[in-house]
């Protein structure tokens, strides 16, 4: 069996590296409802098309009447219910879109406030929100891995081939599956967010509801894979016993797939909304069930015992738990304003879904696909390079999760300030997020220089794996600021609905620059892991400057008017009578 592994800004890469670290210590101890006229669709998608191409072009459910329910976050009532306060009376700054709705309110988008602040004050002020929204999504981002980590580790203790096919299962997974769920559901990030701060907070649950219809399209052709996995993996040449168990693995990971589709769109949901801390509440309560029902599944007494798929069936109903959650969360706890009633409108407008999709999912597999090609080329050079790949994308994919959930919160930050028409703030905003990931990748690079003669420790013992982690980290420092920026600007680019751009980065940064260079310098220069990883830091170098600059020159009055015109063709006005509304 190769070796394989799966990119570090993914859900569940972390447990895959640390499979493969497992196993090679093992190795070593063993060795608008209703029914909408075709004229009205046609208009809505042109106009759809517009915003989205405009750059090229010259020039992401009913109300309450009663507070039933009492909001987890005060600032989300409607506006009407605060009338009095200095912020509820329009003025000639507010926005013209959206002067009585409800929104995602900060101090500092009162009308005014920006002409009572120097520049530098505008900036701080924004990083602080930064960080009040990356908080809640790192937790969340960590938690998430878990539910994976625990399925890996029970297996691991089950014996080397049960590991080797649940690594192998969960890359397959993440290369047909997860990585192109993903990819669409970053669509969510450019429509969400400057929907729910525009006039018409409903259409977040309408984008959501399309959105839904989209997966749930997609998952055909990826369950048919997932159920005909031991017979492809037998193709590529995989030892039958591994392709027979990482079949099955697969087989039952699938009954959590539709949930874990999902659990994407909700997340965004609840995210557009500035309702960061309800992914992360939720997942809090999953994760130690998981972790119980992995140990009941796979290692309890009987009847509970199920051995080998007691995890990926445990890791299944914990997806499916937090589906149900999300779902009792947005009922119960959370006001409806974002929820638009299901009806055919939900099946409108999905080719601007597919298109801008189709980008995300090039944007998000292109980069989970690289690190598995440096992977394999990594398991050509012996265990113990393999044992040190395995340390060192376990340790970068731990760091990366910060910079991952900073590039979430920004997107939904920047999303907002377009959808109440703030462009200037918008700006703000997506530089501050630069600052901010200047800091958290210093924090990083120096840990990494520090400890780098003791780092691997943690993971291994073995001198050889020792030395060559020590030798390798200073390279991992030095990309720790690049691969940062890199998330910050996919998020800011995904505000803007420039996910092909974010595609074309990543495929020209790794496929045309890095990779090819790095298995250069590894084969033909004899630089070994060394080699690869060079290879790796130009991609993202190359990546990270590219998209920074791309995210500094931004024309924000123009994304405003883009987003404008999304808006009024989910509305059927033209972006003109929008304006003057």
């Amino acid at each position: 069996m190769s070796a394989t592994y799966i990119h570090y800004a993914a859900p569940s890469s972390l447990p895959s590296d640390y499979a493969i670290l497992s196993r090679y210590a093992g190795h070593n101890s063993e060795r608008n409802e209703g029914e909408e006229s075709a004229i009205e669709d046609r208009e809505e998608s042109e106009l759809l098309l517009n915003a989205e191409e405009g750059e090229e072009r010259p020039g992401r459910r009913t109300s309450l009447t009663a507070p039933f329910i009492r909001p987890l976050n005060p600032t989300m009532a409607p506006i009407t219910a605060r009338d009095k306060s200095p912020a509820a009376v329009p003025t000639e700054n507010t926005p013209l879109l959206n002067p009585l709705v409800p929104r995602i309110e900060e101090e500092v988008d009162s009308p005014g406030h920006d002409s009572e602040t120097t520049p530098s004050e505008r900036v701080w002020e924004e990083v602080k929100i930064l960080v009040k929204y990356t908080l809640p999504v790192f937790g969340s981002h960590v938690l998430e891995y878990s539910l994976v980590v625990a399925s890996v580790i029970s297996i691991g203790h089950l014996s080397t081939t049960a590991l080797a096919a649940a690594t192998l299962g969960s890359m397959t997974a993440s290369v047909t599956g997860l990585s192109i769920i993903q990819g669409f559901a970053s669509t969510l990030d450019t429509m969400l967010p400057s929907a729910w701060t525009s006039s018409e907070p409903k259409l977040v649950g309408l984008w959501a509801q399309r959105m839904a219809v989209v997966v749930a399209a997609s998952l055909i052709p990826i369950l048919a894979i997932w159920f005909n996995a031991e017979s492809i993996l037998l193709l590529l040449r995989q030892e039958p016993e591994v392709a027979h168990l990482a079949g099955i693995y697969l087989k039952w990971t699938a009954i959590g797939l539709p949930a874990y589709a999902f659990n994407g769109i909700s997340r965004r949901y609840f995210q557009s909304q500035g309702l960061f801390t309800v992914p992360t509440r939720i997942i809090m309560v999953v994760a130690p069930i998981n972790a119980l029902l992995n140990y009941l599944l796979v290692w309890g007494p009987k009847p509970f015992s199920l051995g080998y798929i007691g995890a990926p069936i445990a890791t299944a109903i914990s997806f499916n738990l937090i589906s149900i959650a999300s779902v009792a969360y947005g009922i119960f706890f959370v006001p409806r304003t974002a929820w638009h009633p299901i009806t055919r409108r939900s099946f409108t407008s999905l080719g601007i879904l597919v298109q801008l999709g189709l980008s995300g999912a090039a944007q998000v597999c292109s980069e989970w696909w690289s690190w598995e090609l440096v992977g394999l080329a990594a398991s050509l050079l012996g265990p113990a390079t393999l044992a040190t790949q395995s340390v060192l994308l376990v340790s970068a994919s731990t760091t990366f999760q910060a910079p991952f959930a900073l590039s979430v919160a920004t997107s939904v930050r920047v999303g907002n300030l377009l959808g109440e028409e703030n462009a200037k703030r918008a700006g703000i905003a997506a530089n501050s997020s630069l600052l901010v990931t200047f800091a958290i990748a210093s924090i990083a690079s120096t840990m990494f220089m520090v400890f780098r003669n003791s780092w691997a420790y943690l993971f291994n013992n073995d001198p050889e794996v020792v030395k060559l982690v020590a030798s390798i980290l200073p390279l991992v420092a030095l990309f720790q600021v690049f691969d940062g920026l890199g998330a910050t600007t996919g998020g800011i680019l995904r505000a803007r609905g420039k996910q092909f751009t974010g595609a074309m980065l990543n495929l020209s940064g790794y496929y045309l620059v890095g990779i090819p260079f790095g298995l250069w310098l590894a084969f033909k220069r004899d630089m070994g892991l060394t080699g690869l990883w060079i290879g790796l830091t130009v991609s993202l170098v190359y990546v990270a400057t590219t998209g920074a600059y791309l995210c500094l020159t931004t024309d924000w009055e123009r994304e405003v008017e883009k987003v404008r015109a999304r808006l009024a063709a989910d509305k059927g006005t033209s972006p003109a009578m929008q304006s003057h509304a």
